[in-house]
């Protein structure tokens, strides 16, 4: 008999965290697979769970290798993934000429390679009214900054998601992009180096919490919607950016320095 399971990636902490932990509350599944570096906290984050198993995969998904061994658990076990979470992903802000260039090129890796190798990967295990969520960004609707390669790497997820939404559904695979504005994790602290500063009082505004954003983005699956956007003010400006010329959008997003 086939298990029914999710697969959430970047579930060590920040938005996979949550999503691990709303989804084995709120569907029916045998195992929930957990994918991070961070193997402690995954095994933490497992030992919550009441009512599906946690499989812990302590992967880089930087390397090619792990969605290798992710294929290859999947050969073995044959189930029907009913929900695919792409939530890996990371970035850095400064001067694209002065970042690191292997943490850049280590970016669209994680971002967009493995986000790309691991869709195609589980598809196959994918039946009908199963879901893909793959995790991106408001910025990823407009070119950004001294956020570059990271605003870039957004842009395609988004597009990548509405396309496969529109080949899939004759299948009946919803795929939906999430595109949250600033959440409350530690992902500003990775991506800012020492000389950026704290957070503007614009990101502030913005911000949510991490169980919010999750909450909408669960209720817009249901809803079946092709992109989850969680709050009004980055609906607005989401909305705004297919509006507004590029250059104008530029200059404010480099004068805050996200």
């Amino acid at each position: 008999m086939q298990k029914n399971i999710a697969i959430i990636t970047g579930a060590s902490s920040g938005l996979g965290l949550e999503f691990a932990k709303q989804i084995e509350k709120g569907f029916v599944l045998d195992e929930i697979w957990l994918i991070a570096r961070n193997l402690n906290a995954l095994e933490s984050l497992g030992k919550s769970f009441k009512r599906a198993q946690a499989k812990c995969l302590a992967y880089d998904l930087s390397l090619k290798e792990s969605i290798e061994k992710i294929a290859e658990e999947l050969r073995k076990q044959n189930p029907n993934v009913r929900l695919l979470v792409n939530n890996a992903g990371f970035g850095k802000i400064g001067n694209f000429a002065d970042l690191n260039k292997a943490e850049q090129l280590r970016m669209i890796d994680v971002n967009v390679l493995a986000l790309t190798d691991l869709t195609q990967t589980t598809l196959p295990y994918m039946q009908k009214n199963s879901a893909i969520l793959q995790v991106a960004s408001t910025i990823g609707f407009v070119p950004s900054p001294y956020f570059a390669v990271y605003a870039a790497t957004k842009a395609y997820v988004v597009n990548f998601s509405l396309a496969l939404y529109y080949e899939l559904k004759a299948k009946h695979i919803h795929v939906m992009a999430v595109c949250p504005g600033p959440v409350a994790t530690n992902f500003f602290n990775v991506a800012r180096s020492k000389n950026e500063g704290k957070s503007t009082p614009f990101n502030k505004i913005l911000s949510a919490k991490a169980n919010a954003v999750v909450t909408t983005a669960l209720t817009d699956l249901q809803r079946k919607r092709i992109i989850s956007i969680h709050g009004l003010l980055n609906k607005l400006l989401t909305h705004l950016s297919r509006i507004l010329p590029y250059s104008l959008l530029m200059m404010v997003l480099s004068r805050r320095k996200n």
